[in-house]
């Protein structure tokens, strides 16, 4: 998933809050439930942009490439990446932003060790 279009992105994220909150406001019949749900898709909503946007100031655009192939791929290595950049970033410790080869170290680190098998015939 490429973070190229996030102006655009953030721009619709919060046109659809502001649809959320008026139809809150004018008690439009939405139920104590939908706006519940509509609350919880909204905070989820602004956590995923603020997530997008550490990644697009620490990563640099090969670095977001290779990390978007591998959440198609692997979901959980991806996500266990994204938290040791988010404490990286946190603690201070990024100098500069991760690129392709520093990220690759990242993911040699975090992925588990590969068994190979070999099969012999007889």
């Amino acid at each position: 998933m490429a973070y190229d279009g996030d102006p655009e992105l953030a721009e619709l994220r919060k046109r659809r809050l502001r649809e959320i909150q008026e139809m809150q406001s004018a008690g439009q019949g939405v139920s104590p439930y939908s706006a519940q749900a509509a609350a919880q898709q909204a905070e989820m909503d602004r956590r995923e942009s603020e997530r997008a946007e550490i990644l697009r100031r620490v990563l640099t655009p090969e670095a977001r490439e290779r990390l978007g192939r591998i959440r198609l791929a692997k979901p959980e290595v991806a996500q266990a990446v994204e938290q040791q950049v988010f404490s990286l970033a946190a603690s201070g410790r990024l100098q500069r932003a991760i690129d392709d080869t520093t990220l690759r170290a990242l993911l040699e680190r975090i992925s588990p060790e590969r068994r190979e098998i070999h099969i012999t015939r007889r």
